[in-house]
């Protein structure tokens, strides 16, 4: 147990290959193991409300095991066989835990993200083929079961709806008042509507149809869906399995209580989180319907730990900055690990949560397309404080270029694009739709994530920007084009350029650079808003727009964003600084080929550089004191 890096990747690897090693090998059998095993000890917990003391429902491995196999034989009787799909938009909720298990356990489950907008949904739903759909009951304060119903007009593959009732949850007066507030909702006559607690009430615990067995595809999971139309990536049962390996094999046992406030849609809180339980026998506990946006969840996350007696908690760095804006008011001794993810984290901030909370954090790597799970600074080992650490046994990294002659294996140290190879990758099936896997492996095997990044000589992932102009917010892809065509739709405005500028809170926040028609005048604060009220995704919106005489472009006239974001890493740096009171700046910002874009900060007079260090260790930007380079230089 534990993982120290190369020695025990070496050491685990050495006991056979993935294919070669006595696991289960369905999801049907590896829950049913874990139950046999674990079955009183409990599962998962969720709360509707944050409270320490509010009510939290707990499943124990048995019961688990028991609704999931009741849930895939309602799947079997509505007719749904092991290539069908059955989609769930749905928040977090035991249901949710079920469905997913269940949904795999006899169909193809696609977990869906209940923020997007009604044709966005509709679009998952087409592609992946959805038959069923899994979603709530209409409630109130939610809209998910509106989207849900608008979406279904778009459509028509749907046959089935089976609604969840969060009100179970409900406790005294509140149970008896939401039914006299639920929104009324109109619903399709074309689908049949079925009520889970009904439909699952009579339903057997033991399976009624032969366990699909094979490594067949078993989830789909929407990437890149916070704004524009996403992507569905496809899991198989071997890359499910795996993730779930790597939590039982390296860090969980089944006395370990997981912190879990992230969406299931994501595969950071389903494939890793859940799987590693559903593997070792862990306890996952679930925080809200919202999860870290749930209502109290932030200010009451130490008392929860303290409650449910916390061994390792799972955060993205955003999260992270909002707990450090808050006191450590409980006792979180059984608190072990701290597990991010999503975006990098900042240096100053991974050493402000280590102070506050006594809790090392261990950054990872992962992406949907290789079903998650890709590198770790090792728990067990000396990690490397802003890398992504090293591989996880049985994964493979590369890092490589294009050249004349096609791509290349960088050496050691130079950067390239990241390229995987592991048990999650399965080339030729990644995406729902197989257009979409054309170039995308190397080799054919190593799949291109579209990061840029480097090896050190240590063997250690640095991350070092994307090939892709992907801008992630908290974890969350924006595609740049959504902001660039609602700019573009103003008639003043000639050129857009939309980037991720740096942020100490989301990792990145959107902004634009526009070059206007000639002649034409307009505020940066009209543009803002005449791109917000076009940008259907508020994540989307872009914090500022810049009006530039001339955007930097290419030689063919495209628009140059390195550029761009040099610009953006100038204003904010300059900014915070400014804001701390720091007489500092940035002198410029240059391209390195080992650390990509960093800012080089010419202090001034009586400059107070350990401050200085503090406000831009907040920031996942590298850089350096320009005095002390041109000296070296």
């Amino acid at each position: 147990m534990g993982y120290d890096g190369h020695d025990d990747r070496a050491r685990i690897e050495a006991e056979g290959a993935w294919h070669e090693l006595d696991l289960p090998r369905t999801i049907r059998t590896r829950l049913e193991r874990t139950a046999a095993v674990s079955g009183d000890r409990p599962a998962i917990t969720f709360q509707l409300f944050s409270g320490a003391k509010d009510r939290a429902e707990t499943l124990t491995w048995a019961e688990l095991r028991d609704r999931a196999g009741q849930f895939a034989n309602l799947l079997h009787r509505l007719g749904l066989g092991p290539e069908d799909k059955v989609a769930t938009l749905l928040p977090n909720c035991n249901e949710a835990v079920i469905a997913y298990l269940g949904g795999m356990s006899r169909c193809v489950v696609a977990p869906i993200n209940p923020m997007l907008e009604p044709r966005q949904i509709a679009a998952i739903l087409n592609e992946t083929g959805a038959r069923a759909l899994v979603t709530l009951r209409s409630f109130p304060k939610a809209d998910v079961a509106q989207k849900a119903a608008r979406a279904l007009q778009d459509a028509p593959g749907v046959e089935h709806v089976i609604e969840v009732d969060l009100n179970r949850y409900m406790t005294g007066p509140r149970k008896l008042i939401v039914p006299l507030l639920r929104p009324r909702l109109e619903r399709s006559d074309a689908v049949r509507w079925h009520r889970w607690d009904k439909a699952l009430r009579d339903m057997p615990a033991a399976p009624e149809f032969p366990d699909p067995g094979g490594d067949r595809v078993c989830a789909n999971f929407h990437t890149g869906g916070t704004t524009g139309m996403p992507k569905v990536a496809q899991h198989r049962v071997e890359g499910t399995l795996y993730n779930g390996w790597i939590g039982d094999r390296l860090l969980f046992t089944d006395q370990d209580n997981i912190m879990c406030p992230l969406p299931m849609f994501h595969v950071f809180a389903a494939v890793v989180m859940v799987g590693s339980a559903l593997c070792s026998g862990a306890h996952v506990v679930l925080p809200t319907p919202q999860g870290y946006r749930g209502a109290g969840v932030l200010d009451n996350f130490w008392k929860l730990c303290e409650r449910h007696d916390i061994t390792f908690m799972i955060a993205v760095p955003t999260a992270i900055s909002a707990l450090m804006q808050r006191k450590v008011d409980a006792d979180i001794s059984s608190l072990q690990l701290a597990f991010s993810g999503s975006a990098p984290l900042p240096v100053e901030l991974y050493r402000r949560f280590e102070e506050a909370a006594g809790v090392t954090i261990a950054e990872g790597y992962g992406l949907t397309e290789a079903t998650c799970l890709v590198s770790i600074n090792p728990p067990d080992g000396t990690p490397k404080i802003g890398s992504v650490g090293v591989p996880f046994p049985h994964t493979e990294l590369r890092i490589y270029h294009d050249t004349e002659d096609g791509p290349k294996q960088c050496p050691r140290d130079v950067v390239g694009e990241i390229c995987v190879a592991s048990p999650g990758v399965t080339p030729g099936t990644t995406y729902a739709d197989s257009a979409r896997t054309r170039e995308l492996y190397f080799d054919g095997r190593f799949l291109r994530t579209g990061d840029l990044g480097r090896i050190d000589a240590d063997g250690f992932l640095w991350i070092t920007g994307r090939s892709k102009d992907v801008i992630i917010r908290g974890g969350h892809n924006i595609d740049p084009s959504m902001i660039e065509d609602a700019l573009l739709a103003h008639d003043k405005v000639a050129m857009a350029g939309a980037i991720g500028q740096p942020d100490a809170h989301s990792g990145e926040l959107p902004c634009a650079y526009v070059e206007l028609c000639e002649g034409a005048e307009v505020s940066p604060e009209e543009l803002v808003a005449f791109a917000c009220e076009r940008i259907p995704e508020r994540a989307a919106w872009p914090k500022r727009v810049e009006v530039l005489d001339e955007l930097p472009k290419t030689a063919v006239g495209k628009i140059f964003k390195p550029d761009l974001r040099r610009r953006a890493i100038a204003h904010v740096l300059d900014h915070a600084l400014s804001e701390a009171g720091i007489a500092a700046s940035v002198a410029r910002v240059e391209e390195e080929s080992r650390r990509g874009l960093v800012a080089r900060i010419q202090p001034g007079v009586g400059a107070d550089r350990a401050a200085a260090a503090r406000v831009l260790g907040s920031f996942a930007v590298p850089w350096d004191w320009a005095d002390e380079v041109d000296e070296a230089g």
